[in-house]
């Protein structure tokens, strides 16, 4: 959805742009096209594998470290990164919170429900616990319970009675023991509760609730006056979030406007990357008065 985020956010020559989830580069390329000259990219991702790919990648392509800065790190920490760069406040700032394709085609994160691999999730590896552990943990009760809040799993009390308190050390282990607990249900029904599972374990792993509401919260302080923010949420877990957000700020008067609807993938979008059929983008921006 690069054009349509284009379009919410604007970029002109000269402005500061925050890409809040780097991934692949595909997005801040082309705001860094059009905030030159004069202009400035800041970008986050917390993933320490695939960042220096991506900055790598951005540096060929002509964008000096007086151009593009590229953070390790999770966004929650935006607020204390542009005091830290020394800049006041953001005329754009993206946030793109789907997983990139990049970890999904690696089997040895333990992302997908393709490629049997560790039962990882951890967008930085050398910090926190990955899902094998967090399903060895927690019991059947809290289990269902997160299921149901990351990913709105109608079938959140049978899929936890089954693998609460297991130990898989792989994704195929996991896959099949789903498979296996919704055994009598419709295949496609089946596949979309082994993806939800997987959704479920990934925003627990990766905290990444919190780490949105962090951001959503500090938002208004890092947007210079008429600054715009857009934010492309795949679930809606994510979306809820940003909306009731969007929403208060509207009537404090902390935002001017807001999207009154999402808007989606089109559908050629949709045929070639079917990855963006459940993208969703809502965007704000800042009152000048604020």
């Amino acid at each position: 959805m690069s054009d349509e985020i284009v379009e919410v956010l604007a970029p002109q020559p000269g402005d500061i742009v925050v890409d809040c989830t780097l991934g692949f580069g595909g997005h801040a390329l082309e705001l860094l096209r059009r905030i030159i000259p004069n202009g400035r990219l800041i970008g986050f991702d917390a993933d320490p594998i695939e960042l220096p790919k991506t900055e790598l990648r951005l540096r060929n392509e002509g964008f000096s470290p007086d151009v593009f800065t590229a953070i390790h790190g999770n966004f929650a920490g935006l607020p204390q990164a542009l005091a830290q760069s020394q800049v006041n406040g953001a005329d754009g700032i993206l946030a793109d919170l789907g997983v990139s394709s990049m970890q999904l085609d690696d089997p040895a994160r333990g992302f997908s429900t393709k490629g049997n691999g560790p039962l990882d999730m951890r967008m930085n590896p050398a910090r926190g616990y990955p899902a094998s552990a967090v399903l060895a943990r927690l019991d059947a009760v809290k289990l269902a319970r997160l299921f149901e809040e990351n990913a709105d799993e109608p079938d959140a009390q049978r899929i936890a009675a089954a693998v609460a308190q297991q130990s898989f050390r792989t994704t195929g282990e996991l896959v099949a023991a789903v498979r296996t607990a919704l055994s009598g249900r419709a295949r496609d029904y089946v596949e979309l509760a082994v993806r939800r599972v997987f959704q479920a374990l990934r925003i627990a792993v990766n905290d990444e609730f919190s780490a949105l509401d962090t951001l959503l919260r500090h938002l208004p302080a890092c947007l210079k006056p008429g600054g715009r923010m857009a934010i492309l949420t795949f679930h809606s877990g994510e979306d809820r979030r940003v909306k009731k957000s969007f929403e208060a700020g509207l009537r404090e008067g902390v935002y001017e406007a807001i999207a009154t609807e999402v808007t989606r993938p089109s559908a050629a979008e949709q045929h070639d990357n079917p990855r963006s059929k459940p993208a969703k983008l809502r965007w704000a921006k800042r009152s000048d008065h604020s």
